[in-house]
Protein backbone atom coordinates (compact mmCIF):
# COMPACT_ATOMS: atom_id res chain seq x y z
CA UNK A 1 0.00 0.00 0.00
CA UNK A 2 0.87 3.67 -1.18
CA UNK A 3 1.01 6.17 1.34
CA UNK A 4 -0.23 9.26 0.16
CA UNK A 5 0.53 11.64 2.85
CA UNK A 6 -2.73 12.41 3.31
CA UNK A 7 -4.71 12.94 6.36
CA UNK A 8 -8.33 13.52 6.93
CA UNK A 9 -10.73 13.67 10.17
CA UNK A 10 -13.83 11.83 10.05
CA UNK A 11 -16.90 14.12 10.68
CA UNK A 12 -20.22 13.32 12.99
CA UNK A 13 -22.23 11.03 10.54
CA UNK A 14 -18.93 8.97 9.74
CA UNK A 15 -18.28 10.90 6.53
CA UNK A 16 -14.47 11.84 5.05
CA UNK A 17 -13.56 13.80 2.07
CA UNK A 18 -10.93 12.63 -0.91
CA UNK A 19 -9.25 15.42 -1.92
CA UNK A 20 -10.11 16.31 -5.95
CA UNK A 21 -6.61 15.48 -6.90
CA UNK A 22 -7.06 12.21 -6.01
CA UNK A 23 -10.40 11.82 -7.33
CA UNK A 24 -8.83 13.45 -10.51
CA UNK A 25 -5.92 10.63 -10.34
CA UNK A 26 -7.98 8.19 -9.92
CA UNK A 27 -11.42 9.26 -12.44
CA UNK A 28 -13.86 9.33 -9.09
CA UNK A 29 -16.84 11.33 -9.99
CA UNK A 30 -19.53 12.95 -8.13
CA UNK A 31 -22.00 10.21 -7.18
CA UNK A 32 -19.80 7.66 -8.33
CA UNK A 33 -19.96 4.22 -6.17
CA UNK A 34 -17.13 3.26 -4.32
CA UNK A 35 -16.89 -0.40 -2.92
CA UNK A 36 -15.80 -1.11 0.69
CA UNK A 37 -13.26 -3.48 2.12
CA UNK A 38 -11.21 -4.33 5.03
CA UNK A 39 -8.01 -6.24 5.17
CA UNK A 40 -6.96 -6.49 9.12
CA UNK A 41 -7.10 -3.04 10.15
CA UNK A 42 -7.41 -1.20 7.01
CA UNK A 43 -9.96 0.18 5.16
CA UNK A 44 -9.85 0.20 1.37
CA UNK A 45 -12.06 1.71 -0.81
CA UNK A 46 -12.55 1.04 -4.77
CA UNK A 47 -14.69 2.40 -7.69
CA UNK A 48 -17.25 0.05 -7.99
CA UNK A 49 -17.56 -1.54 -11.80
CA UNK A 50 -20.29 -4.16 -12.09
CA UNK A 51 -19.33 -7.72 -12.58
CA UNK A 52 -20.45 -10.96 -14.11
CA UNK A 53 -22.26 -12.88 -10.95
CA UNK A 54 -20.32 -15.92 -12.74
CA UNK A 55 -17.42 -14.98 -14.18
CA UNK A 56 -16.53 -11.80 -12.62
CA UNK A 57 -16.02 -10.19 -15.58
CA UNK A 58 -16.54 -6.24 -15.69
CA UNK A 59 -16.75 -6.31 -19.97
CA UNK A 60 -20.31 -5.32 -21.25
CA UNK A 61 -22.34 -6.41 -18.25
CA UNK A 62 -25.86 -6.45 -18.46
CA UNK A 63 -28.37 -6.60 -16.16
CA UNK A 64 -30.64 -9.99 -16.26
CA UNK A 65 -33.48 -10.09 -13.21
CA UNK A 66 -31.84 -7.78 -11.02
CA UNK A 67 -27.95 -9.53 -11.76
CA UNK A 68 -25.23 -8.70 -13.68
CA UNK A 69 -24.25 -10.98 -16.35
CA UNK A 70 -21.37 -10.94 -19.09
CA UNK A 71 -22.74 -11.04 -22.73
CA UNK A 72 -20.46 -14.81 -22.82
CA UNK A 73 -21.92 -16.35 -19.78
CA UNK A 74 -25.32 -15.25 -20.92
CA UNK A 75 -24.59 -16.94 -24.18
CA UNK A 76 -23.98 -20.40 -21.96
CA UNK A 77 -27.10 -20.10 -20.06
CA UNK A 78 -29.16 -19.58 -22.95
CA UNK A 79 -27.84 -22.74 -24.42
CA UNK A 80 -28.90 -25.07 -21.45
Amino acid sequence: MKSTGIVRKVDELGRIVLPIEMRRTLDIAEKDALEIYVEGSSVILKKYKPSCIFCDSTKDVQDFKGKNVCPKCLKELKEL
